[in-house]
């Protein structure tokens, strides 16, 4: 792309951004829920998405990027279909998160912040997910799985799996 060019969100996700700032006061409030929305139409937030964004709510570009790197949950290059995060945590660590990561790391031939060949998932590693009583924890996509052992991380990847083998089948996919 060159600097003539002009990153173009398609017209519904314009309009859904463009509906979020008629129920924030302030357009920097509009930022996480415009994040989420460009994410979820492209898997990943590309410095020309967030350029486009910033010139969509009138806030610098430089603050949208700040405030994306400061959370776990966007994503700043193309990842695999399902995102999982491991807690490394104190609680989770005591209870075997390092074994269980380096389970899911074996089964899927990546290593944190790798995808698996076939496409369907990417590692990460999380210092926190709030789920302390619970661990260890994974989370996968906004789904928190507790007290995972790698055995039951064996059975929510083949959950996970199954997900995307019915979602390519699903009439209407994309």
């Amino acid at each position: 792309m060159n600097e003539t060019d002009q990153f173009v969100f398609s017209e519904e996700l314009e309009t859904a951004i463009l509906a979020l700032k008629d129920h924030y006061p302030d357009p920097h409030a509009v930022v996480i829920p415009a994040l989420y929305q460009v994410q979820d139409a492209y898997g990943h937030l590309s410095d020309e998405s967030l350029i486009r964004l910033g010139d969509l709510l009138n806030v610098p570009a430089a603050e949208i990027l700040g405030t994306l790197t400061f959370y776990t949950m966007f994503r700043r290059k193309a990842e695999g279909q399902f995102h999982i995060n491991v807690c490394k945590n104190l609680s989770c660590h005591l209870t075997g998160s390092r074994d269980l990561r380096k389970h899911i790391e074996t089964s899927l031939g990546i290593s944190v912040g790798e995808t698996s060949a076939d496409g369907l998932f990417t590692l990460g590693e999380v210092e926190c997910l709030g789920a302390c009583t619970e661990s260890p924890v994974i989370e996968v996509d906004g789904e928190y799985h507790f007290r995972v052992t790698p055995e039951k991380a064996d059975e929510i990847l083949d959950d996970y799996r199954r997900r995307a083998g019915e979602e390519r089948r699903s009439p209407g996919a994309d």
